[in-house]
C-alpha cells in the first residue's frame, strides 16, 4: 500500500522534469517530508485550461487534496480511506472506473515509507501476549535518485451546500494507484533486513517510467483494455530501501531528518 510518502522537490523542478506548462505560484506547497492522507499533495495532470480557446490539453502541475471523493458521494468524509487505488481492480471499481477512464495524473514523490513489523514483536502477538508490535519504517526510492512518480486517479466532487463562488465549492482529490510488491531483489538493499520489496510489504505503490507518463496522462485514451496495459509493474532493479526512524510513524513529525538512513534498524524492531 502507500499510506505515507515524502515530497520536498520544488515545483520549478517537477515542472521541468515532467515538462509541465502550467502551475500557479500560489499553489506552491512547502517540502513535506511526512506526507499522510488528506493533506494537500503535487499532481501532474493533462486537462484543458478553464475559459480557453483551445479545447487541447495542458499539462499542469496542480494541488490536489490526497484522498479520493467520487463525484458521486453524498459527502467527502470516505475520502481518508480512499487513498489507494488497486492496480488488479481500479477499472472496475465504481469509486475509481470513471476516473481511470478520464482522469489520471502522476503524483510526484522522493520516495515512500512502508512498515514492518519487528520479528520479536511478531512472536509476542503471535503467541496473544498484549503488546502493541513496534514496527520499523523503510524509506523506498528510487535507486538513481530521480523522482518517485507514482500513478494516481483524480476526481471532482462537488460540495452542494456551498455556493458557486464559495472556495470550497469544487474538491479536487486523488488516490495512488497500488500493485503488488516486487520479489526480484532491490537495487541497493539494507545491510540486514529486507533484500525485497515484497519481503517489506505485499504492496506497493505503482511506480511509472518515463516512458509511460505521456500516454497515461492522455486524457484521450478511454479504452479500459489498452489502459490496463499501462499498469504492469516497472522493470525490477530500479528501487532502493533504507531504514528510519520510527518519528515517521508520528504525523506530526516532519522535515529532512526523517530521511535520514540508519545504519541498523532500531533497537526492538529487528527484521
Amino acid at each position: 500500500m502507500c499510506g505515507r510518502y515524502a515530497s520536498s522537490r520544488r515545483p520549478e523542478d517537477l515542472a521541468g522534469v515532467f515538462e509541465v506548462e502550467k502551475w500557479e505560484p500560489e499553489e506552491t506547497l512547502e517540502p513535506d517530508y511526512n506526507v499522510a492522507p488528506t493533506k494537500e499533495v503535487y499532481a501532474v495532470l493533462d486537462r484543458p485550461l478553464k475559459d480557453a480557446e483551445s479545447p487541447r490539453p495542458v499539462r499542469q502541475l496542480r494541488k490536489l487534496t490526497w484522498g479520493l471523493v467520487p463525484s458521486w458521494a453524498k459527502s467527502p468524509e470516505g475520502g481518508a480511506r480512499m487513498i489507494n487505488a488497486r492496480a488488479e481492480t481500479v477499472h472496475e471499481k465504481p469509486a475509481y472506473r470513471r476516473a481511470f477512464a478520464a482522469r489520471r495524473c502522476i503524483l510526484p514523490a522522493d520516495g515512500y515509507y512502508e512498515w514492518v513489523t519487528g520479528e520479536q514483536e511478531r512472536e509476542l502477538e503471535v503467541e496473544g501476549k498484549k503488546k502493541r508490535p513496534r514496527k520499523q519504517p523503510y524509506f523506498v526510492l528510487p535507486a538513481d535518485g530521480s523522482v518517485f512518480a507514482m500513478a494516481g486517479l483524480y476526481e471532482f466532487w462537488r460540495d452542494r451546500t456551498l455556493p458557486d463562488d464559495h472556495p470550497r465549492a469544487w474538491w479536487v482529490t486523488c488516490s495512488v494507484i497500488t500493485t503488488e510488491a516486487e520479489r526480484t531483489p532491490l537495487a541497493v538493499a539494507p545491510a540486514e533486513g529486507p533484500r525485497s520489496l515484497a519481503d517489506i510489504h505485499p504492496r506497493m505503490p505503482l511506480m511509472l517510467t518515463p516512458d509511460r507518463w505521456d500516454a497515461w496522462l492522455d486524457p484521450a485514451r478511454t479504452d479500459p483494455d489498452a489502459l490496463r496495459d499501462l499498469l504492469a509493474p516497472p522493470p525490477p532493479g530500479l528501487m532502493r530501501a533504507y531504514p528510519v526512524s520510527t518519528a515517521v510513524s508520528n504525523v506530526r513529525n516532519n522535515g529532512p531528518e526523517l530521511l535520514k538512513e540508519l545504519e541498523a534498524p532500531e533497537e526492538g524492531t529487528l527484521f
